[in-house]
């Protein structure tokens, strides 16, 4: 037996390979994932120990407030520079540099604008001397106050060099111009450490610029004297700095900074899974279907050797044996194209990332299981349910040609509408909120099951819609022979089809849902903001761009400008918990900008210590007008501020709303929106030039009308849409093959009936046409009822995001209309290999297959 199954896999290794190619792919993205997070993972342990060699304790002030990876980048706050002094007097302590070192500095390259960064830091730091780690290449140490020295990569990217006068954004000060007089880079001949890049001032100008006071440090480095082991320095260092603190060693931080790293790469991993798992989904259609074909088309074969002694199980331990094989080689494969997909996509972030140093392409043990029990398990599962209903057809009926009747639909039907029941019981209760903490693993619950029971009751309605797709080809005979053949089997029409409304349906529910939400953010934007003219920026980094807040004063003197107003923000502690919080420079701009209405209190001003909140936060937090509240804000002690006014909720507001003094005390202390509201009678196009000649200095930012501001922050959408649609593009590819690999395996199956059409006058041309329109309609028939069901779980979502005010449902047409138009194209596409090969069948050897 065993033996016999060899020789038929061997004899059938077309169609095997375009069944192992659905796996190939599937499992190459899921185990390219976790070569792509293993590399990126040891890279930054590399970086992260390099960036710390030479450390062995480090001094850093607790920070007010904590700060995880994913919501931006910890800063430790100022400290007196007396505290270096105090670590330079513990016993062990052979060395101790006071250190600035703070995101945030901006060189403005050659063509004028801000060197961008896509993750890593942009560091103002103060020069303190070559170390092992830091080389001088060119030039010499910054001395004087309009000196700087920056990093080779910084120079190469800014395309700048030595003796050059340019100019630095910093967070506490605008625009300065300095002179370039020393390029450094690190040991090991590297231009930059993980992509960063670093501006380094004399020590009075980096305090002035980063920190914002002078005679501070945020950090104290130091070197242990011989014979003294970091960890004892470090608690002997604790103790005499105190609790107020963070004493840590250079291996400590290392490991912590490369931890955090990991914590926002494993998100990224989980991003890259889900859609891993999308094509697996889809994966598992197209062998589901290759095997109910392969032992449709072996039913006789496995009867007759049912006949001469075979038991039940060794038939299904034959398919089920073609199935590990097919799943072996297919591991093989993907997880050979898993690593070179992770390979490039490593490099492609390295890249990105300003030329990161990766670490040599490793293959992790999660890599390689995952891709063999992915690969093993979706094949052997998918295979097993054919075989199970193989073996129970009795061998004699087998070898008659009625082993395969029409079965009825009932019990797949009435699967399919329990399982659409599940699945949308289980996107109401994570919907509507219900779902406790596991709401977004019960609503991926719920789209899985709402997949899995349109693909069962698709059978049920594969006919009469097949039907009605193929009446437009009714007009010629290879036209109602294709719509016929089509329709003659809708449980494999079905799965078919299904394979491609998987990846149609997820790309029409995300685009419903993200063009709803860019309509319903615009609108509210175009019926609320009242300012004709707006100054911003788009955000590449993990800073926003800011502008120095002097402009805003000078906007004010222009003849037209009626009211202007600067908005800040920052994360802070508020009542003991952390939350986003605002500052206006104009106590006015909620009501007149925003057009938010009192609902308590006023609104109109605010003085020191005081704050504004929406009705939302008052509800959830229980204040009213006179409550008072702990604040904690990033820089400064805690203060209390009482609340003087209550607003209406709005989407376009914070809950929380600060004076403008109190921006002083955040991370970043410099506007980072302007909204410009003009007199009437006056024309934007006099005063938007006046504007941007004030923000000269400002490159990051610019100054725009409001509609094209609103577009320029709706395109940020746009950007997540074509990034999604990128990635669901696989799960479409292994559709596309798996109506190739149909029409193919199908084309092997009627070997015969072909014959017979050709030898009673059927032309080549109109057997390829037959071919054709076969692919055509289960092509459009998928991806119909795929816009079908993305349009309906993308409304579901819309209507369940009405109260966070997504609230215009929009169905993209066009984008509906060009899935059904690409999809007849890829009918097409995919028909042309089976339809050439049913064409150049022999006629007579056609007529005598068995």
């Amino acid at each position: 037996m065993l033996r016999a199954t060899l020789k038929s896999l061997l004899a059938r290794k077309l169609r095997l390979t375009l069944s192992g190619l659905a796996v190939v792919l599937g499992v190459m993205f899921v185990s390219g994932a976790f070569v792509l997070t293993d590399t990126l993972g040891r890279t930054f342990d590399a970086i992260f120990a390099d960036a710390y060699e030479g450390v062995d304790v480090n001094v850093a002030a607790k920070p007010k407030i904590a700060m995880s990876e994913m919501e931006g980048e910890q800063q430790a706050p100022p400290f007196p520079a007396g505290t270096v002094e105090k670590v330079r007097a513990v016993p062990g302590v052979a060395e101790a540099t006071g250190v600035v070192a703070v995101d945030g500095a901006r060189l403005i390259g050659s063509n004028g604008k801000a060197v961008a960064s896509f993750g890593p830091p942009q560091l103002g730091e103060n020069w303190t001397g070559e170390t092992d780690l830091i080389q001088l290449r060119e030039g010499r140490g910054a001395d004087a106050a309009d000196e700087i020295v920056i990093n080779k990569g910084l120079a190469d990217a800014g395309k700048v060099k030595l003796g050059d006068r340019v100019g630095v954004l910093t967070p506490m000060e605008p625009k300065q111009e300095f002179t370039i007089v020393g390029i450094f880079g690190y040991s090991g001949g590297r231009d930059s450490i993980g992509g960063s890049n670093e501006i380094m001032f004399t020590t009075p100008v980096a305090q002035r610029l980063m920190l914002g006071e002078p005679n501070t440090f945020n950090s104290v480095s130091v070197k242990a004297a011989d014979a003294v082991t970091p960890e004892s320095l470090r608690d002997s260092v604790t103790t005499a700095v105190g609790d107020a603190y963070v004493v840590k060693t250079g291996k400590q931080l290392s490991e912590e900074a490369a931890e955090g790293f990991k914590e926002a790469l494993s998100f990224f991993n989980r991003i890259l899974l889900g859609f891993a798992a999308v094509a697996l989904l889809v994966g598992t259609f197209l062998i589901l279907n290759t095997f109910s074909i392969i032992v449709a088309q072996r039913t006789r074969e496995l009867a007759l050797m049912r006949a001469i002694g075979a038991s039940r199980r060794q038939m299904i331990g034959s398919v089920v044996l073609e199935a590990i094989a097919v799943g072996l080689i297919a591991s093989v494969l993907g997880l050979a194209a898993g690593i070179g997909i992770g390979a490039l996509l490593a490099w492609a972030f390295g890249n990105l990332a300003g030329g990161l140093t990766l670490a040599g392409i490793g293959v992790p043990l999660s890599a390689v299981i995952s891709a063999f029990a992915v690969g093993l398990i979706i094949t052997v599962v998918a295979a097993l349910l054919p075989a199970l209903r193989a073996s129970r057809i009795p061998p004699i009926a087998a070898m008659q040609d009625v082993a395969t009747p029409d079965r009825p639909l009932t019990r797949i039907t009435v699967a399919g509408g329990l399982v659409s029941a599940v699945g949308a019981a289980l996107l109401f209760l994570g919907l509507s909120g219900n779902a406790g903490g596991n709401t977004l693993v019960t609503i991926l619950g719920g789209v899985l099951f709402a997949f899995i029971g349109v693909a069962l009751l698709t059978p049920l309605i594969s006919r009469p819609v097949v039907s009605l797709l193929g009446a437009i080809f009714a007009w010629s005979v290879p036209g109602k022979l294709g719509r016929l053949n089509s329709g003659r089997n809708p449980r494999r029409t079905a799965i078919t089809a299904a394979a491609l409304m998987v990846g149609i349906a997820l790309v029409t529910g995300v685009t419903v849902i993200l063009d709803s939400a860019k309509s319903s953010i615009s609108g509210l934007a175009q019926d609320t903001i009242k300012a004709e003219l707006v100054i911003a920026g788009v955000q590449s980094g993990p800073r926003p761009p800011t502008f120095d807040p002097a402009v805003l004063e000078k906007v004010a003197a222009i003849p037209g400008v009626q009211l202007v107003d600067g908005e800040y923000g920052d994360l802070a502690v508020v009542g003991g918990e952390r939350t986003w919080v605002a500052a206006s420079s104009n106590d006015t701009a909620l009501r007149q900008i925003f057009g938010v209405q009192p609902t308590a209190g006023d609104i109109d001003r605010l003085g020191p210590n005081q704050m504004l909140i929406s009705t939302d936060t008052a509800q959830d937090r229980g204040l009213s007008v006179g409550s008072t509240v702990p604040v904690q804000l990033a820089r400064g002690e805690p203060s209390t501020y009482t609340v003087t006014g209550i607003y209406a909720s709005s989407q376009l507001t914070n809950g929380i709303v600060l004076p403008a003094e109190a921006a002083r005390d955040f991370a970043i202390p410099q506007p980072v929106q302007g909204f410009i509201q003009l007199a009437a009678g006056t024309q934007v196009a006099n005063v938007q030039p006046q504007v941007e000649a004030l923000l000269a200095d400002s490159p990051e930012v610019s100054v725009a009308d409001r509609d094209a501001f609103i577009d320029q922050q709706a395109g940020q959408v746009d950007g997540l849409l074509t990034m999604i649609q990128i990635l669901l593009a696989l799960a479409i590819v292994i559709a596309v093959l798996g109506i190739v690999n149909t029409l193919a395996l199908s084309v092997l199956e009627r070997t015969r009936e072909l014959g017979l059409l050709r030898a009673i006058g059927l032309r080549r041309a109109q057997t390829m046409r037959m071919i054709t329109v076969e692919a055509v309609v289960i092509s459009v028939f998928g991806a119909l009822l795929g816009v079908v069901v993305g349009a309906g779980l993308g409304a579901a979502v819309v209507e369940a995001l009405k109260d966070e005010g997504i609230t215009d449902l929009v169905l993209p047409w066009t984008q509906i209309l060009v899935a059904l138009g690409l999809a007849a194209v890829v009918g097409v596409v995919a028909a042309v290999l089976p339809a050439v090969r049913a064409a150049r069948i022999n006629v007579l050897g056609a007529i005598a297959h068995d």
